[in-house]
């Protein structure tokens, strides 16, 4: 099953970022697409950065995650989901996301 958007996964992000949680934000792929995930990463070191958006899950330690580090990823990378998070909370980090990208401003959003 691949990695759905809203999900939480933990994923292999490479020798030097380690494994570490993340958040599903694209969507699903289809048969002739790519296998491939964008995801947002999850720290416990927290700057106070506005592009780190702090939720809380039974399943992650306190962090946020940080949309400043989105990235794309084979799906191969996955290595087993954690949980789902609350429509609220999928919200709260994709119009961090928006912030981000310049798509939308982060004080609109919320």
């Amino acid at each position: 099953m691949p990695p759905r958007r809203g999900e939480v996964w933990l994923f292999d992000l490479g020798m030097t970022a380690k494994t570490r949680p993340v958040l599903v934000v694209s969507i699903e792929y289809g048969d002739v697409d790519r296998a491939i995930v964008t995801v947002v990463p999850h720290t416990t070191d927290i700057r106070q950065s506005p592009f780190e958006i702090p939720v809380k899950a039974p399943f992650l330690r306190p962090g946020a995650f940080l949309v400043q580090g989105v990235s794309t990823y084979p799906k191969a990378w996955a290595i087993r989901k954690l949980g789902v998070l609350q429509p609220s909370q999928l919200q709260a980090v994709t119009d961090g996301l928006a912030a981000w990208l310049g798509i939308r401003n982060l004080e609109n959003s919320r």
